[in-house]
């Protein structure tokens, strides 16, 4: 059914990027049943554990719910952005613009369904002040 919708609206899919993921609350039901072969063009689709981090409308998450990948990767997004703005050539207002586009970017685009713990959140928050004392040229030792 797939290869037909596909080839009637010209859409390709890529394999390496798809995969097959089931989510089941049942454990036992889950373990005794094995995933189903699926095949696109021929190429069978790689099977995720449940708790394996997929990437899903721009969110990274398991089959049982945990979203701390996603956490993750904001954090990781956060950490780049602040350091790509370490010894920069920019004005201070303009690198501490590009940190806000790329560094805080990603958090506000998780932020309304991601939940956050206090300390993810002033861990994050570390993260961005030191960002932002690169931006101005400060030490990260320099008061808050």
């Amino acid at each position: 059914v797939v290869q037909e919708f596909t080839t009637w609206c010209g859409m390709e899919i890529n394999v390496k990027k798809t995969f097959l993921l089931v989510i089941d609350k049942d454990r036992k039901r889950r373990e005794s049943m094995p995933a189903p072969d699926l095949r696109i063009n021929g190429e069978r689709l790689k099977t995720l554990d449940i708790n394996d981090a997929c990437r899903y409308l721009g969110y990274w998450g398991t089959g049982n719910g945990d979203m701390s990948a996603t956490r993750e990767v904001v954090r990781e997004k956060a950490r780049v952005a602040r350091d790509l703005i370490k010894s920069h050539p920019l004005t201070p207002e303009l690198s501490a613009e590009l940190f806000a586009q790329k560094g805080i970017g990603a958090f506000r685009f998780s932020a309304a369904l991601i939940e956050w713990s206090q300390s993810e959140l002033e861990s994050l928050q570390k993260i961005w002040v030191q960002a932002y004392k690169n931006a101005w040229h400060m030490p990260w030792s320099s008061a808050n």
